[in-house]
C-alpha cells in the first residue's frame, strides 16, 4: 500500500511521544498492576490488566477484541484481537504477555519498588519494565503511530494473541492456538521478548532453543543408616548418582551422550555467528572459555549447540547433615537444545547410556519440555527486518538464529506455521526475573523507532515482501 505521507513526520511524532512523557506514563500505568502469575491464589489483576489496559488500547485502534478463559488454569486469561482492513493485504500476528514474576519487594534497592515506575538517569525501574510490559508497550505504541499517520489505517491486517501466563510456562497457550487456528491465521509473526545481545546492539532472533528438564533418582532403601556402622558396606545413592551424572557430562561441561547432541552446525549458521560475542556487558560474569563442546566458539555453544546442566542435587539434609548414609538421592538436570535434536527419545538415550556405564538403578522422569525453533535465516523476510532495524538505529543489527533461552515460539512456528521474527527491547543486565528490574530509556526510544519502521514498511511493501518470501520457500529455503 503506497502512500504520500512523509515518513519523517511519523518519526517526529514518535520522538514527541517519547519526549513528552507519554510513553513513560503508559508504562507506569502498566507497572501499577501486580500481575504475578506465580502468586497463588492468582490475583484479579491478571484479568483486569487485559480488560482495563490491553483491550481499550487495541479497540481504540479499530481491533475487534475477544477475551478467552484459560482452558487449563483459572484466572490466567487470554486475549485475541483482530483488525482486518482488506483480505488481500498481508496479515501480521503480534504477541505479548502481561504477567510478571514475583515482585520480591523486600529485596529491591532502597528507593525502588516493583509496582511503581521510578526513573533514574537512563533507566525506568519496575517489575515488568523489561519483561514484558515495556516491550509490548513499545510495539502497540508503534502500531498506533502508523495507524494515526495513515488516517486510521495500518496498510496491513493485524492480529494479536496476548497471554497472562508466560512466566509459568504459558499453560493453555498451545490449546488456544489449536482451537483458534483459523482466527489466528496470518502471514508473518512479529513480537518482542527476551534481551538483545547487548545494550548497544539492536538484535533480531528467529526462534529459541528448546528446554527439557528431567529428574534422576536413586532409591536404595527406606531409611538412612549410621555411616560409622555401615559405611563401606552399604551403597551410597548420592555417590552413585554423582558418578552417573559424570558419565553424562564431563568435568568441562561436554555432553557425553551422543543422542543428546544436535546435528553438525551448518555453514550458514557458522557464518552468522562468526562475528558474535555472547557477552560484553560490564556486570556480566566472565565466561569460561574451556567449558562446553570443544572446537566451538562461545557463540556457537550458546546459540547453535546443546548444553546439559545440573540445576539441583539433593541427598540427605544439606541444611542439617547427619552421620548417616542417605537412603536416596535425586538431581534435576536440564538439556537446552537446538533444532534437529532428537527430543522424542531423551529417556531412551539416557537409559541406554547409563546402563552401558553400569547404572541400571536410576529412575528418569521428564519434568517438562519446550520445543526448539529457528526460522530460515536466508529468507527475504530476515533481510527486510534487518534493513529496517539498521535504518531506524543507524547501527548494524545482530542476527541470532535463535535465542539461547526458551520462549513459546513453537506455538507460532509449529502450530500456526508462521515465519517468526523477534525484536527484543531489553538487554542482558536488565534485572529480568530479579530485583531492580529496569528498561533502558535509550533502548525504549530505539525500540519505538525500530517497530515504527517495520510496521510502516509492512504497509508500504508487504505484498511484494510476501511474494519474495513464498518464492524463497519454494526454491531456496535452507533444508
Amino acid at each position: 500500500m503506497k502512500t504520500h505521507i512523509d515518513f519523517n513526520n511519523v518519526l517526529e511524532n514518535i520522538q514527541l511521544f517519547f519526549n513528552n512523557g507519554e510513553f513513560k506514563q503508559r508504562l507506569a500505568q502498566r507497572i501499577n498492576y501486580q500481575t504475578e502469575s506465580q502468586q497463588l491464589p492468582r490475583p484479579n489483576s491478571l484479568d483486569l490488566y487485559l480488560k482495563q489496559i490491553i483491550q481499550p488500547e487495541l479497540e481504540s485502534l479499530g481491533f475487534k477484541v475477544t477475551l478467552i478463559d484459560n482452558p487449563i488454569l483459572e484466572n490466567c486469561p487470554f486475549l485475541i484481537a483482530e483488525r482486518c482492513e482488506d483480505p488481500a493485504l498481508p496479515t501480521v500476528l503480534c504477541y505479548g504477555h502481561g504477567d510478571v514474576v514475583f515482585g520480591d519487594a523486600a529485596n529491591w534497592r532502597e528507593g525502588l519498588e516493583p509496582w511503581q515506575l521510578i526513573e533514574e538517569n537512563d533507566r525506568y525501574y519496575g517489575r515488568g519494565t523489561a519483561d514484558n510490559k515495556g516491550q509490548h508497550t513499545i510495539n502497540f505504541a508503534a502500531l498506533e503511530q502508523v495507524y494515526i499517520a495513515r488516517g486510521k489505517k495500518l496498510g496491513f491486517n493485524c492480529k494479536v494473541l496476548f497471554e497472562m501466563g508466560e512466566e509459568i510456562s504459558s499453560p493453555g497457550l498451545a490449546m488456544i492456538a489449536e482451537q483458534y487456528k483459523e482466527q489466528l491465521k496470518a502471514d508473518l509473526f512479529i513480537a518482542s521478548d527476551g534481551p538483545r545481545l547487548s545494550a548497544d546492539k539492536p538484535t533480531l532472533f528467529l526462534g529459541s532453543r528448546g528446554c527439557a528438564n528431567f529428574k534422576l533418582t536413586i532409591n536404595s532403601r527406606d531409611q538412612s543408616y549410621h555411616s560409622g556402622n555401615w559405611g563401606g558396606l552399604l551403597s551410597n545413592p548420592a555417590t552413585q548418582l554423582a558418578n552417573a551424572i559424570a558419565c553424562l557430562v564431563d568435568k568441562r561441561g561436554r555432553i557425553l551422550v551422543n543422542g543428546l547432541k544436535p546435528p553438525a552446525i551448518s555453514l550458514t549458521i557458522r557464518e552468522i555467528l562468526s562475528n558474535i560475542e555472547p557477552t560484553n556487558e560490564i556486570n556480566d560474569p566472565k565466561i569460561d572459555l574451556n567449558w562446553g563442546e570443544p572446537d566451538l566458539t562461545p557463540a556457537e555453544r550458546l546459540f547453535a549447540w546443546n548444553s546439559l546442566e545440573v540445576l539441583a542435587f539433593t541427598a540427605g539434609n544439606p541444611a542439617k547433615p547427619i552421620n548417616a548414609i542417605p537412603p536416596n538421592a535425586s538431581a534435576i538436570c536440564q538439556l537446552r537444545f537446538v533444532v534437529g535434536t532428537d527430543t522424542k527419545n531423551i529417556i531412551h538415550y539416557l537409559e541406554e547410556h547409563l546402563k552401558q556405564h553400569g547404572f541400571d538403578n536410576i529412575q528418569i522422569e521428564i519434568c517438562g519440555i519446550t520445543a526448539a525453533t529457528r526460522f530460515d535465516p536466508t529468507d527475504p523476510l530476515v533481510n527486510w527486518a534487518l534493513s529496517n532495524i539498521q535504518k531506524a538505529t543507524d547501527k548494524k543489527p545482530t542476527l541470532l538464529p535463535n535465542l539461547g533461552g526458551s520462549l513459546p515460539n513453537d506455538v507460532f512456528a509449529d502450530i500456526l506455521g508462521l515465519p517468526t521474527l523477534w525484536i527484543p527491547h531489553s538487554y542482558p543486565a536488565c534485572g529480568q526475573h530479579s530485583v531492580n528490574e529496569h528498561m533502558l530509556k535509550t533502548i525504549a526510544y530505539e525500540g519505538l523507532n525500530i517497530m515504527t519502521h517495520l510496521f510502516w514498511s509492512l504497509g508500504e511493501q508487504g505484498l511484494e515482501l510476501l511474494q519474495q518470501h513464498k518464492y524463497h520457500q519454494q526454491h531456496y529455503a535452507e533444508k
